[in-house]
């Protein structure tokens, strides 16, 4: 297997490469784009730009999954967990080129990550237990009911562990989906995130070569798009690939033997800032959590006069060190590292807030 993560990466990279204007062509033939008259408060681009994207991504990485299946599925990885990853994908691939093209309303859209979500808890993927940074672990599969065996397989429905995979993966996802904003950052964290995920599943505490592949592979293809994805963009993920990358990261955390700290470091200020905003959209603004608007970090960051570049690389910088630290830190590291990210979310607002104070001063 070590010889060939390389050649899945390189794989999965080529194919994202060569796929991404081919996909950008079909978006235009069927006229699935982003246009800036749309939303002129919220778009930033100047001109229509493709969607549909995530669709690269999700190609290129089941084509060389599915290259690579024999191999996977020799370990830990069994195969009813990459049926589970592609079956879940292809949901949200339907129902974000279906929002792409009709728009869908909130209540409709949430119908395809939800199943998504099921799929994956089915298929028997969940989070166990939660590490105690003080020692030990805080179980989340005491209560179990068996509903039947198939293969020598038990299938059961464990409340708190699904219950809570059920929110982990809801939250991956439209964390996502919120945060894909700016051009390249999301396909960009993606990217970074699957790296981080890859190098942790290859360390002796987890050495799980099976998982490392998928997280090399899913690094490949988002590097791929992501070469047209940063600013300027040729192409936008889409409402599919959004939800795709952030369910890829919840699951592979998963997978990789629950690293939930590690993700929630490579994910914290993105997931910070759509918690503040959903609580500020329905506390004090009194809209719906869903209601669209541009008072997120990335935009916000933007007016305080950092190029869009240097906001994205501001971001994947951030994230880059954040979920890099836990790659040499113990339980109770990754707590204070977490802190830090608050730390780090609340000097950002700090600095924007003044910055603020002091453009309306001079106006």
């Amino acid at each position: 297997m070590s010889w060939n993560l390389l050649y899945t990466f390189i794989g999965a990279f080529i194919i994202a490469a060569v796929i991404t204007p081919l996909i950008a062509k079909i978006a235009r033939k069927f006229n699935l784009l982003d246009r800036p008259e749309a939303d002129p408060s919220r778009k930033i681009q100047k001109k229509p730009v493709p969607l549909l994207g995530g669709l690269a991504i999700f190609l290129s990485f089941n084509l060389v999954v599915a290259i690579m299946y024999p191999e996977l599925t020799q370990g830990y990885m069994l195969p009813k967990y990459l049926w589970a990853i592609f079956l879940a994908g292809s949901i949200l691939m339907i129902g974000g080129i279906l929002d792409d093209r009709m728009n869908l309303r909130p209540k409709t859209q949430i119908v395809f990550p939800l199943i998504a979500c099921l799929i994956i808890i089915a298929s028997g993927i969940g989070i166990d237990y939660l590490t105690n940074p003080m020692g030990g672990e805080f179980r989340l599969d005491t209560f179990r009911l068996t509903l039947f065996e198939y293969g020598g397989l038990p299938y059961q429905v464990v409340l708190v562990a699904d219950l809570f995979t059920f929110v982990w993966l809801m939250g991956m996802m439209y964390t996502t989906k919120i945060l894909d904003g700016l051009d390249g950052l999301v396909s960009g964290i993606t990217t970074i995130g699957a790296f981080i995920l890859f190098f942790l599943s290859m360390t002796q505490q987890v050495y799980q070569p099976e998982t490392a592949a998928l997280a090399l592979i899913l690094a490949g293809a988002a590097l791929g798009f992501f070469i047209y994805n940063f600013h300027p963009a040729k192409i936008y993920l889409g409402e599919g690939g959004s939800l795709f990358c952030g369910f890829m990261l919840g699951v592979l955390a998963i997978i990789s033997g629950g690293k939930i700290a590690t993700a929630l470091l490579i994910m914290g200020i993105p997931i910070l800032d759509v918690i503040w905003v959903i609580i500020r959209r329905v506390f004090f603004d009194k809209k719906s959590w869903a209601h669209a608007d541009n008072k997120h970090l990335h935009y916000r960051l933007l007016d305080i006069g950092l190029t869009h570049r240097q906001a994205v690389l501001l971001l994947l910088t951030l994230a880059a060190v954040f979920g890099a630290s836990s790659l040499y830190l113990e339980s109770f590291g990754k707590l204070w590292a977490l802190a830090i990210v608050g730390i780090t979310m609340l000097l950002l607002a700090g600095i924007i807030y003044f910055k603020y104070k002091k453009h309306e001063k001079q106006t």
